[in-house]
């Protein structure tokens, strides 16, 4: 009987060893999908990190552009007045300011 008694307790001690064996493997799987989800979720943030930094440069770009083309206040002869920056030969007088934009229409009607 002392025979069969040690075969059995070799034999819990084996699946014992076994299930603890299986359970650092288990984690490790889970920990390998975990770590995927981080990575993608990284890589999510690092796309997002650059459109934010390109349309904060088209930001930049275009309110450069508007401030070099925007009429300034000055003074000519005591008066408050707008200095128009040069345009070119465009002609274009939806780019003048809404003041500005009347003397053309008061001339054309006069």
């Amino acid at each position: 009987m002392p025979e069969e008694r040690g075969e059995g307790v070799g034999m819990l001690e084996l699946e014992r060893i076994t299930a603890r064996r299986n359970e650092p493997d288990t984690l490790a799987g889970e920990l390998v999908m975990q770590l995927a989800k981080v990575q993608a979720g990284r890589e999510e943030l690092v796309i997002a990190e650059r459109v934010l930094h390109r349309l904060a440069e088209q930001d930049q770009a275009v309110t450069e552009a508007a401030a070099a083309v925007a009429p300034t206040a000055a003074r000519v002869a005591g008066r408050a007045v707008l200095l128009l920056p040069h345009r070119g030969g465009t002609g274009d007088e939806a780019a003048l300011p809404a003041d500005y934009r009347k003397i053309p229409a008061i001339v054309r009607t006069a």
